[in-house]
């Protein structure tokens, strides 16, 4: 079993984490909607995570809904010291598995208190804001009435720190006049590279980086890139997009996610691949084949 290296952290808020953590999305049925296929191993997955030295899952409430917080407190509650769980708010889920848009107060301040207890806990460490305003990649509009409703929350002692996913800059900024912001959580790739300066920027300012999608949107070209090198380190694409990721930027947190404890074991040991300089170099170029982005 690999076993993280604790020397490979950063600050999140005011906690150190694994950079490579755990997204706990795929552990809902199809579709993120329902209870798992095989509930036994989805709590197999989340212990074995946490055995290995993973301290910080990504997870929401409107997975599932709330059977994905709900097997997370079933198999690690009462949790461990170092463990920090970051959800996400400003969606609901309809009966038909749809997303839809919950972005007014009393909705986010619902899905707070959903959060919290279905996590068994009286404060969330992390909340990120997740913009609706496209679904499909960040798009320019105010989201200040919802910042501030989790800032006012924040003030009461329910959320510790507040982060932003599917987000542009100047939205960061507008938000940062409300309260700190101890994390962004966009889609980014070896293929989509659109927050480079934004990357670089929060790493400036020790602010954490969290890439969803690490595989996300690639053309059979670059999927094919990806393949040769990984092929010839004897490792899986996976494997190679995530430790590029890592070695791209200190501030950049994984949060590779599965079900499956094979593919889990496989994720884990990318913390572990040594990309030499000429696979870097070859892996840089592939942002060029541009493709299209995709949603989350």
């Amino acid at each position: 079993m690999t076993t993280l290296d604790a020397s490979d952290t950063f600050k999140l808020g005011d906690r150190t984490v694994t950079r490579l953590g755990y997204g706990a999305m795929q552990l809902a049925g199809p579709g993120v909607f329902g209870p798992p296929k095989d509930r036994a191993q989805a709590i197999a997955v989340l212990r074995e995570a946490v055995a290995s030295g993973v301290n910080h899952i990504d997870t929401s409430d409107f997975y599932g809904p709330h059977v994905v917080n709900e097997l997370i407190r079933e198999a690690l509650h009462p949790y461990p010291d170092d463990m920090v769980i970051v959800t996400k708010v400003a969606a609901r889920r309809g009966d038909d598995a749809s997303w839809i848009p919950a972005l007014s107060p009393k909705e986010l301040t619902q899905a707070v208190h959903d959060n919290l207890r279905n996590l068994g806990v009286d404060v969330l460490d992390v909340i990120n804001f997740r913009s609706m305003l496209d679904v499909h990649g960040p798009a320019e509009g105010s989201i200040e009435e919802q910042v501030s409703t989790l800032a006012d929350l924040q003030r009461k002692g329910l959320i510790r720190h507040i982060g932003l996913s599917n987000v542009t800059r100047k939205q960061i900024e507008d938000s940062r006049k409300i309260c700190d912001i101890v994390c962004v959580q966009n889609l980014y790739n070896l293929a989509h590279r659109d927050d480079d300066a934004l990357i670089d920027q929060l790493s400036a300012e020790g602010v954490a980086y969290v890439p969803f999608f690490p595989l996300g949107g690639f053309t059979p070209l670059q999927s094919s890139e990806l393949s040769a090198v990984a092929a010839r380190l004897g490792a899986t694409p996976m494997q190679v997009a995530l430790a590029w990721l890592l070695r791209r930027a200190s501030n950049i947190l994984l949060i590779p996610g599965t079900s499956s404890l094979a593919h889990l074991r496989e994720n884990l040991a990318a913390a572990e691949l040594q990309l030499p300089d000429d696979a870097m170099g070859e892996l840089d170029r592939i942002s060029a084949n541009t493709a299209p982005a995709n949603g989350h």
